[in-house]
């Protein structure tokens, strides 16, 4: 995997600790690119650690019952994504702006106690991720641009077709994850797929489902 000027191939290539940076409703995947205004005093001094260390971030989700820890801290889903930051520009009134670009998966395996204003863990990596060879997986790419295309006609939306159509397979598939305006359950489920086939069918069944419930509100409207 190549985030920015790093590749990234073994356990080794990553860092044993990761800040992490809750965001619920967020979903990044490997090699997705997610960007990010930064402008709470402990995020930026986040960001400003992950410079000059690893230049990674673990974006996570805040846990999905809304559970906290004793001292009042959201609890966390126990998997997130690891992101490089490929590009920051100062906004000129205290805000960061960045660009994240997903490297891979992980597990949190302990959060650590820390003096810094915010959160870190060590983590499990899915070493999985770090393989480019996924973008040649087998899926049902029909099927995947046909629920999404629905869906996007049902809530009158628009794609860039030409770009979709020339994006390999990890791509499309993981792009169409982290565009999709679902809620933070469906793109937990997505992030935890256990790999790009799977993802892609959990995708189109996500869809599918939105697209019925969809129609069953407009069926009860005209009742």
């Amino acid at each position: 995997m190549q985030a920015g000027n790093a590749h990234y191939r073994l356990d080794t290539d990553l860092p044993p600790t990761v800040p992490i940076f809750p965001l619920e409703g967020a979903l990044l995947l490997p090699g997705g690119r997610m960007p990010l205004n930064i402008f709470e005093p402990r995020y930026l001094e986040m960001v400003d650690e992950a410079i000059a260390g690893s230049r990674l971030i673990g974006v996570i989700q805040p846990s999905l019952d809304g559970s906290r820890r004793p001292d009042g801290e959201p609890a966390l889903c126990n998997v997130g994504c690891a992101g490089r930051i490929i590009a920051l520009s100062e906004s000129g009134d205290g805000r960061y702006l960045i660009s994240l670009q997903g490297v891979c998966r992980f597990r949190i395996v302990q959060e650590l106690v820390v003096k810094t204003p915010f959160r870190q863990c060590r983590f499990a990596p899915f070493l999985t991720d770090l393989d480019e060879d996924q973008a040649e997986a087998e899926i049902d790419r029909p099927a995947l641009l046909k629920a999404f295309r629905a869906y996007l006609q049902a809530n009158d939306l628009e794609a860039d077709w030409e770009s979709v159509s020339r994006a390999e397979n990890a791509m499309l598939v993981n792009a169409l994850s982290m565009m999709a305006p679902y809620g933070p359950a469906e793109k937990q489920a997505l992030l935890e797929a256990a790999d790009l086939k799977t993802r892609a069918e959990t995708l189109i069944a996500i869809t599918e489902m939105a697209l019925a419930r969809e129609n069953e509100d407009f069926g009860s409207s005209l009742q």
